[in-house]
């Protein structure tokens, strides 16, 4: 896809990216290409953006399949935010704050600069949108300003931007109704409708229901916990104990092995939405883009939903940072 090169052209800030071997079009081959986070780091100008993915443990998520879309921060972006900002934010105890920041600057897919330009808002992983506006030559994302375009990654791409994007606050969610869908059904102890203050978020949730024991080691085997205790919004589609006993025998135990962390990392945000989306949205949809990149299809047959070819066997389970829809099987991207 061509480039607008009146958007902003690949600027001089990134050029050091160069060094690590292109095609003559500028592209480098994937197979050539590093991913986001060690493209990010060869760049010298995201040393702040690198600690933060470290304390709040994102780097393997992001050296995951993806694609992702990521609005980086240089480290003069970062120097902007008041004095001992950063400091505070890199501090254990601040992790699900610097998430939320940071996970708000993603989005899912690899979205180039001529389609961004198209766009008004985007949402983020981080459940919230980013406002997208263009005047002239210059491309802002909420008051930020896009100074380079189009830095191409293995598993996604980035465009650097001059401020740190701060996430608004999160609002109350509703309770829609569940459509199609039957009606909230119980997981276990998680029935009903708690107020935000009283419930767990989704992994507790989930471990609490006593049927996701296998969910649950995958998502520790892939460094996903952390993330999934973070601040979301997020919309999981989770497969039962009973769904991960319908793969072929060895399929789980195999991908729990610590060299399958990457592949699992892909099964298991492909069952991920950013956002809170409730079951009287999901009827509504034909198809959802997960934290993974790739869409899963979305079908309704009377009171039948579908994700894929699984059963929507509960709905609108209600987490402190989302919401979880239980699945009769195991989503697989292609």
């Amino acid at each position: 896809m061509k480039i607008r090169k009146s958007l902003l052209g690949i600027l001089a800030s990134m050029l050091s990216l160069a060094a690590c071997g292109s095609n003559d079009d500028g592209k480098q081959p994937v197979a050539m290409q590093k991913d986001i986070v060690d493209t990010a780091v060869a760049a010298g100008t995201f040393n702040t953006l690198a600690a933060a993915l470290t304390a709040a443990d994102l780097v393997t998520t992001l050296k995951g399949a993806g694609p992702f879309t990521v609005f980086a921060p240089t480290d003069a972006a970062f120097a902007k935010l008041p004095a001992g900002t950063v400091d505070n934010l890199l501090k254990p105890e601040n992790k699900a704050t610097l998430q939320s920041i940071l996970t708000y600057h993603v989005v899912a897919g690899k979205v180039l600069a001529a389609d961004v330009v198209k766009l008004t808002k985007a949402t983020t992983v981080q459940g919230k949108d980013v406002a997208i506006s263009v005047s002239g030559s210059t491309v802002k994302v909420n008051d930020a300003t896009v100074t380079a375009t189009d830095v191409m990654a293995s598993n996604g791409v980035i465009h650097v931007i001059d401020t740190v994007l701060m996430p608004p606050s999160a609002g109350a969610g509703g309770t829609g109704g569940a459509g199609g869908m039957g009606g909230t059904a119980g997981m276990g102890g998680m029935g009903g409708t708690a107020g935000t203050a009283a419930l767990k978020d989704i992994v507790d949730t989930a471990v609490a229901a006593g049927t996701f024991k296998t969910l649950a080691a995958a998502l520790t085997a892939a460094d996903l916990v952390t993330t999934l205790k973070g601040a979301g919004p997020f919309t999981v589609f989770a497969p039962t104990d009973a769904a991960f006993a319908k793969l072929p025998a060895g399929t789980v135990d195999n991908l729990l092995k610590p060299e399958n962390k990457v592949t699992l990392q892909s099964i298991l945000t492909y069952h991920v939405v950013a956002g809170k989306v409730l079951a009287a949205d999901v009827v509504k949809l034909t198809n959802a883009t997960t934290v993974q990149g790739k869409d899963v299809a979305i079908s309704v047959s009377g009171s039948t939903v579908k994700v894929n070819d699984a059963t929507v066997t509960a709905v609108d389970v209600m987490a402190s940072n989302g919401v979880i829809h239980v699945i009769d099987t195991v989503l697989t991207p292609k």
